[in-house]
């Protein structure tokens, strides 16, 4: 064990008794208990498989950063929906009695074994074959007008390329994932910028920055391994600083039970605190780059190499006034000085940010202002330097890249004609030449009554979008809806004009040949097939996509159709250059990381010219009339959607906390516990206030059971990612 440093010590406390936080070695017992019956299957999966929760990447329980064990609750709570057994059909004979459930009640029914069918005005689902299902779904999907998403579940990239490929031999680019709504604005503001929507660098340059900068992002949360990673950044003396407009309790401490030190004394993390309105990022952002500028703390050797556009924002920020963007970010100017001076001092930094950033009408422009910061300070391309847009699913790289994408053909390639080509070249089937519907204009067509049937393989409309009550009413004009999943969710039972179709999905620690996935730092790791039991007859997704397509259009069944995970991952490696590799993995830690560990580290971006690119951004026009607050959705204890507690132990917020300031709960005369009801226009929400460090005239509330405030209008206007925060006003019941 590294020499002991109580400087970074969280509490004298052992283990923080007493003191609010997580109780990791509970979570481990509570594993335990949960995979009664399956616990030799689950310990193959933890010792074998790769992790299928957030996007860090495992090699069983190591990773490629640190020789330690790499073990967080996601997984561990992940593991009964790895190992249940099957459900018993006969209750969804007549589903009247289980439609009020909520999906986690859903989930712990067990796993879907058999295809089940459910005409319209028929009470529940009848089993059915696989023969009948296939051909249920081809007579629904011939000529007609469908859409297709595939959510991050645990979704392997060989899952991704077979689905996308059988729905362009369909006849439509209708196929998105659950990206769209998490990280495409960083995908689109990084193509722009950099020619490369990935992180730039590894985990492994966290440790031993002079720098490392989370804006909008809480890993304590979403990503709890990482926080393994920040215990040896802050040993090996890296300074940690975060951008939000909450202060997270579990990144001001952790306890990282691996560690001897910080489980014992607990770590201190964030080392500057940098309070911002939700919504204010750019001001904040384009005042730390104003203050760079005035004070000669740019890269000048670096911008004039290996950017342009320079100028063009220099002038930009010189004539936003500072009244201005103290104004939109509720930031000070000293704030941003005090930032600009690390950054400027730092020769080495990382810029981390999340969903904070990206799920705004403008989150484009907000990642645009974080690579202006990085370029201004050539903090790309080099050791201990980069932008990390990180990953909290571990599809969510690999979906995007594997051409899963509405705008995006496999390899990010955009969809013009000439690209199109290209693939029908390769395929043999011809291939749409215009981008497709993402995944909230299916919803809107299907509202509208312009979509006939939709294709989705897990994910859960009712609680990921927003508006539920729109969600719910476009599925059900529906004529068709084929579910895919291994568990049954609310949205499957929502009633409907057509067919509703229940099809079962295999985990990725089933897939005969083995599967692989992309982590953040853009590793591609394989993950081999699990001995374990099997359920029913549950077919892996590659199969079911390639199969319906096979149905529907038999001419070409034979250029649909693969043998197996190898044969796909050989043509993913013809389809995608930059996978090189991937064909070639086949056995428990093989792994290949495109780029290298740094991308763009020969000097050139993967742009046109070969440069990197500075973005003009200005501040959005954001009001916020007296007496209303901006209230923004956050996660608790859950991965995605899946709620796993009703409390959140590093705050103590149940799901229906209101968090709101000290400042503005005293001035409203709201004790903690206090009934409001949040408005914003005519939607409502109710909940309990909760005090919390947060940003004074911002509110934070839990996601899903926020989304109901949410406008399903707003957007943003390249990514098409809903805005999931809204204007309020509260009332006190």
């Amino acid at each position: 064990m590294a020499r002991l440093d109580p400087r970074n010590w969280a509490s004298w406390r052992p283990f923080g008794i007493g003191l609010a936080k997580p109780n990791n070695y509970l979570e481990l017992w509570k594993a335990f208990k949960s995979v009664k019956g399956n616990r030799r299957y689950a310990w193959r999966i933890l010792r074998q498989g790769t992790c299928d929760g957030c996007a860090l990447g495992t090699q069983g329980m190591r990773d490629w950063t640190m020789d330690e064990i790499h073990l967080c609750n996601v997984r561990l709570r992940l593991l009964p929906l790895n190992t249940m057994p099957a459900l018993d059909v006969a209750i969804l004979s007549d589903i009247s009695a289980i439609a009020g459930k909520k999906s986690a009640e859903l989930r712990e029914l067990g796993r879907l074994p058999y295809p089940m069918l459910r005409r319209a005005g028929e009470p529940g689902f009848t089993r059915i074959s696989w023969e009948e299902a296939l051909r249920v779904a081809a007579d629904g999907l011939r000529g007609a007008r469908f859409g297709t998403y595939l959510t991050s579940r645990g979704m392997p990239n060989e899952n991704y390329y077979a689905a996308q490929k059988a729905v362009r031999a369909l006849g439509t680019n209708n196929v998105d994932n659950t990206a769209r709504i998490c990280h495409s604005p960083s995908t689109v503001a990084l193509k722009q910028t950099l020619g490369a929507a990935a992180t730039t660098c590894s985990y492994a340059d966290w440790i031993g920055s002079d720098l490392i900068v989370f804006i909008g992002s809480n890993p304590s949360n979403n990503q709890p391994v990482a926080m393994k990673y920040l215990y040896h950044a802050k040993k090996a003396g890296t300074r940690i600083a975060m951008v939000n407009a909450y202060r997270e309790p579990g990144m001001d401490r952790y306890w990282v039970p691996s560690n001897v030190e910080s489980a014992v004394f607990g770590t201190k993390i964030t080392d500057e605190f940098f309070g911002v309105n939700v919504g204010g990022d750019i001001g904040f952002l384009n005042g730390v780059l104003k203050h760079l500028i005035e004070n000669d703390w740019v890269d000048k050797v670096f911008v004039d190499r290996r950017t342009s556009g320079f100028e063009d924002v220099r002038r930009a920020v010189a004539g936003q006034t500072w009244e201005e963007l103290e104004a939109l970010s509720g930031a000070s100017r000293d704030d941003m000085l005090r930032l600009a001076r690390l950054l400027g001092e730092a020769w080495s930094a990382v810029l981390v940010w999340s969903m904070g950033i990206t799920q705004h009408a403008y989150g484009e422009d907000n990642v645009r202002a974080i690579v202006n910061l990085a370029l201004a300070r050539g903090f790309v391309g080099r050791d201990k330097c980069g932008l990390m847009p990180i990953r909290g699913h571990s599809g969510v790289q690999g979906g995007a890249e594997m051409g899963a994408y509405a705008t995006g053909l496999p390899g990010g390639l955009p969809i013009t004609p000439e690209n199109a080509t290209k693939f029908t070249d390769m395929w043999g089937f011809e291939v749409p030449d215009s981008p497709g519907l993402t995944v909230t204009d299916m919803i809107d067509a299907a509202h509208r009554g312009d979509l006939d049937a939709l294709v989705s393989s897990g994910g859960n409309f009712l609680e990921v979008l927003p508006d539920p009550a729109y969600c719910r009413e476009a599925l059900s004009r529906l004529r068709l809806r084929v579910h895919i999943d291994i568990v049954l969710s609310s949205q499957m039972l929502v009633p409907g004009e057509g067919d509703v179709l229940l099809l079962p999905a295999q985990t990725r620690y089933e897939m005969v040949g083995g599967v692989t996935e992309t982590s953040t730092e853009r590793r591609i790791i394989f993950s081999p097939e699990v001995e374990g039991p099997r359920i029913g007859e549950a077919w892996p997704e590659w199969k079911i996509f390639t199969e319906l397509a096979a149905q529907t259009r038999p001419e070409i069944s034979a250029k649909i159709r693969f043998t197996g995970t190898p044969q796909i991952r050989a043509e993913i490696e013809k389809a995608v250059p930059f996978y090189a590799g991937i064909a070639g993995l086949s056995k428990f830690g093989d792994n290949v990381q495109y780029g290298g560990r740094h991308l763009f580290a020969d000097g050139r971006f993967q742009t046109p010219d070969g440069l990197g690119r500075f973005s003009v951004v200005e501040p959005p026009a954001l009001e916020r009339p007296d007496g209303s607050f901006m209230v923004a959705t956050r996660r608790g204890k859950q991965f995605n959607s899946m709620v796993h507690e009703r409390r959140d132990a590093f705050n103590g917020a149940a799901r229906e906390a209101v968090l709101m300031s000290a400042y503005d709960a005293d001035r409203l005369g709201l004790p903690d516990g206090a009934r409001v009801e949040l408005h914003s226009g005519e939607r409502t929400y109710q909940g309990r206030v909760l005090r919390a460090p947060l940003m004074p005239g911002n509110l934070q509330i839990h996601w899903p059971e926020g989304n109901v405030l949410l406008d399903e209008s707003r957007r943003s206007p390249q990514a098409r990612i809903p805005d999931y925060n809204a204007l309020v006003t509260v009332r006190s019941l």
